[in-house]
């Protein structure tokens, strides 16, 4: 994989909060490897915080407001992309969010609302930005979403955001499905523990970066460079024959029966 494999194609990051999340990581190594890029903001409150970030790859970097539970906000972003760009080949989805009480004591306790509220915006919000962001891939693209364990077996704490984990996966297989005929990609990276914001307000989140490195087979669980990596090779021909699938890429945690 050369050191500029992404020259050339164009991608947008939706999901920056700080220079901890793993979208900034993959960001990083999407710009490094040639990409020209594009990002979203989420909210005036974290302006700030993404100007800063990308005014690294220089004063040029487009950068746009989109909240993913509006369709408007969705259509917007793609407009003032549309201003940018005639086509784009790279999106990263790196967007999740549950209630911090839902995410405390145990999964029956979930109310209606943040059910709904962690499906709207961890795995809807996939499909929303999807289907404004194919039209534009007319090279073919490569879609990557951001999942966790979580999704397949019960970590303690982890709750809804594990079942609204497991929808988005299953989406990402069925819209690799609807968009293989245009040469589109679309998989997961399955992370494993990452000490992002995020992350931190997962109750005993410092316990379970202990137990990945008693029992996975790398005795670690990941860094953020190397899911930038693996980003970069999901967005490159690398991987043009893999689609609907999720990475694992987690010191080997989830082969482990016990």
């Amino acid at each position: 994989m050369s050191s500029k494999s992404l020259e050339g194609k164009i991608g947008v990051v939706f999901g920056v909060a700080n220079k901890r999340s793993i979208a900034w990581a993959i960001a990083q190594a999407w710009a490094a490897a040639g990409a020209k890029l594009i990002f979203n903001y989420q909210g005036e409150r974290l302006k700030e915080n993404v100007e800063d970030l990308v005014s690294t790859f220089g004063s040029e970097v487009p950068l746009f407001p989109c909240d993913v539970t509006s369709d408007a906000e969705i259509a917007g972003f793609f407009q003032h992309l549309r201003q940018q760009t005639e086509r784009i080949d790279l999106m990263l989805h790196s967007v999740a969010f549950a209630p911090k009480e839902a995410l405390e004591g145990d999964f029956l306790s979930t109310s209606r609302e943040a059910f709904l509220l962690a499906h709207n915006i961890s795995a809807y919000s996939l499909l929303g930005l999807t289907r404004e962001a194919a039209p534009l891939m007319t090279n073919g693209g490569s879609i990557i979403s951001m999942t966790y364990h979580g999704s397949t077996k019960v970590v303690p704490h982890y709750n809804v955001m594990g079942v609204a984990k497991a929808s988005l996966e299953a989406a990402a297989r069925y819209l690799a499905y609807d968009l293989g005929p245009r040469k589109i990609r679309v998989n997961c990276i399955s992370a494993g523990p990452v000490a992002t914001l995020a992350a931190r307000g997962i109750a005993g989140f410092s316990s379970m970066l202990r137990h990945y490195q008693e029992h996975a087979p790398l005795q670690r669980s990941c860094e953020p460079a190397e899911l930038g990596h693996t980003g970069v090779f999901l967005a490159g021909d690398g991987a043009a024959a893999i689609t609907g699938q999720v990475i694992y890429v987690d010191g080997g945690y989830q082969i482990m029966g016990m």
